[in-house]
C-alpha cells in the first residue's frame, strides 16, 4: 500500500470541488494506505486567504481534512535541510517544502503542477478535470 502527500491544490479540491479530482487521483486516494496533508499546505493556505485568493474557513477546512482521516505532517529540520539540496526547478517555497517531505519520509506527492515531477519519481503529476 502507498503512503500519499497531497499537495495544496489536492486537498482543496478533496474538501471543496471533489469534481475537480480526476478519475486517476481518485484512484490513487483509495489505494492510498495512509494520506498526509503538510503543516506547509495550511500555511500556504492561511497566505493565500489573507490576500484574498481563497476563499474558505481555515478551521473547518482543518476540521474536515481531519474528519476524514488525513494525517498532518509537520515540518521538520530534516525537511528544511532537504530543500537545500533541491535544484531551482520551482523557486515556490511551499511546493519545495512538499517535495523534500516527500523524498524525507518518503512519501508519493500527488500534485497537479507537472514542473515538481523533476524533482523524483515520488512527484505523481496528476491532472485535474
Amino acid at each position: 500500500m502507498m503512503r500519499l502527500l497531497l499537495d495544496t491544490h489536492i486537498i482543496i479540491w478533496s474538501v471543496s470541488a471533489p469534481e475537480q479530482l480526476s478519475k486517476k487521483t481518485q484512484q490513487y486516494m483509495i489505494d492510498a494506505e495512509t494520506m498526509y496533508v503538510s503543516a506547509a499546505s495550511i500555511w500556504e493556505i492561511g497566505i493565500k486567504l489573507k490576500l484574498g485568493k481563497l476563499q474558505l474557513n481555515l478551521a473547518a477546512f482543518v476540521r474536515e481534512i481531519n474528519n476524514i482521516g488525513i494525517q498532518p505532517l509537520a515540518i521538520t529540520w530534516r525537511h528544511a535541510q532537504c530543500t537545500q539540496k533541491l535544484p531551482i526547478y520551482h523557486k515556490d517555497p511551499f511546493d519545495r517544502m512538499l517535495v523534500a517531505q516527500a523524498m524525507s519520509e518518503p512519501l508519493i506527492l500527488l500534485t497537479n503542477d507537472a514542473v515538481l515531477t523533476q524533482y523524483s519519481e515520488l512527484v505523481r503529476h496528476v491532472d485535474s478535470l
